[in-house]
């Protein structure tokens, strides 16, 4: 709907500003406080929602003045996943894999996962506590992220984590809005 829409650069800041971050409620709390803390300390507005796919999305608040009479849902759109490990990460993609490609299949086409606390250069060396092999963890990254067209972000210090949620919503809404 809002694709629609022409709108001046005043309004499209103005939608681009009153995004509102949704947050699943399958997320525990405590283990993404530096994502709040992040969000609260921008001023950026969020909740606490289920989401079918994903751990992250957006929506926007009605706004009749720009013709938006209800609030615009973009979790059927666009997600992000987040693991806060290789650990965690290694566990979806051995243990629950068929769960992790059943979501992923139904999920939203615009998704993307960031890995906390790790690099791709971990990854592929092994430091990581699992019984994961590295070369198959490696060929199961690569294999995932093209077979789902799902890109994979290490975020290695997570206090940047709230930091790049904001951005890849912000710029989504961006690209839809030009």
């Amino acid at each position: 709907m809002i694709e629609n829409f022409k709108y001046t650069d005043k309004e499209k800041k103005s939608l681009v500003d009153s995004i509102i971050i949704i947050v699943d409620t399958r997320e525990h709390e405590g283990k993404n406080e530096h994502i709040i803390k992040y969000l609260d300390k921008a001023g950026v507005k969020w909740c606490k929602r289920k989401l079918d796919y994903c751990d992250y999305s957006f929506y926007i608040p009605k706004n009749e003045e720009l013709g938006i009479p209800r609030d615009l849902y973009f979790d059927k759109k666009v997600a992000i996943e987040r693991k806060a490990n290789l650990e965690e990460l290694s566990r979806n993609l051995t243990k629950e894999r068929e769960r992790l490609e059943k979501e992923f299949t139904l999920g939203p086409k615009t998704k993307c996962m960031i890995v906390e606390n790790a690099s791709y250069e971990d990854m592929v060396n092994g430091n990581y506590n699992t019984n994961y092999n590295n070369k198959s963890f490696w060929a199961s990254y690569h294999s995932f992220s093209i077979k789902y067209d799902f890109p994979i972000f290490f975020i290695k210090n997570p206090k940047y984590t709230g930091f790049f949620i904001r951005g890849y919503f912000t710029y989504y809404l961006k690209n839809i809005l030009r």
